[in-house]
């Protein structure tokens, strides 16, 4: 069975973007040679990202342009990976190895999850994050946490989810002053004894 893990950067304060949508200059406060070489590693054995509408247009956008204007081995890897779009309005995926999936988006993962092995990515995606983690469809989050408050903004993490034990796998600090978090789900403990 496939992993799916989360990544996502955030602030210190928990937001994963501004007030405003695609407001992401956070992300430079945390990025450095590092972190890229990271991420490029991860890409190796990605066989898939998943995405919502609203991050799918935004990635969309960005690197399909950015191959063109500024190439690298990132925009090569996003132009080139299979993409899954979980999204009740977008009826067609034109970036490049893209595809929709409607209905109910657990049900999509858990069937995506099923299919072939090596790891599948979220990238940004609150919304479609919230609704996998209600179903406890992650195997792993990854979190990048940006050295900066903005006080501010979308929050990665929303009401509703529910209670979710995690185990510590990794806590990396950067030269840049972000700590990347590593967790995985854990057995809920057993209720304390009156």
């Amino acid at each position: 069975m496939r992993r799916l893990i989360m990544w996502n950067l955030e602030t210190v304060d928990g937001y994963f973007n501004g007030s405003q949508p695609w407001q992401l200059d956070f992300h430079q406060a945390a990025y450095g040679e590092e972190l890229e070489q990271l991420m490029t590693g991860w890409h190796k054995d990605t066989q898939g990202l998943l995405f919502g509408r609203t991050t799918y247009e935004g990635m969309a956008a960005y690197w399909i342009n950015a191959a063109k204007t500024e190439p690298s081995a990132i925009g090569d890897f996003m132009n080139r990976v299979p993409k899954f779009v979980f999204s009740s309005t977008l009826k067609e995926a034109t970036w490049n190895n893209s595809q929709v999936i409607a209905g109910d988006p657990a049900d999509g993962v858990a069937k995506l999850k099923q299919q072939g092995d090596g790891p599948l990515y979220v990238f940004g995606s609150a919304k479609l994050c919230h609704a996998i983690a209600q179903h406890n469809l992650f195997d792993e989050y990854r979190i990048c946490i940006a050295p900066i408050l903005i006080g501010d903004g979308e929050p990665l993490f929303r009401p509703g989810v529910g209670r979710l034990n995690l185990k510590l796998l990794e806590a990396r600090a950067l030269k840049t002053g972000a700590v990347i978090l590593r967790y995985a789900p854990a057995p809920t403990p057993p209720a304390a004894k009156a």
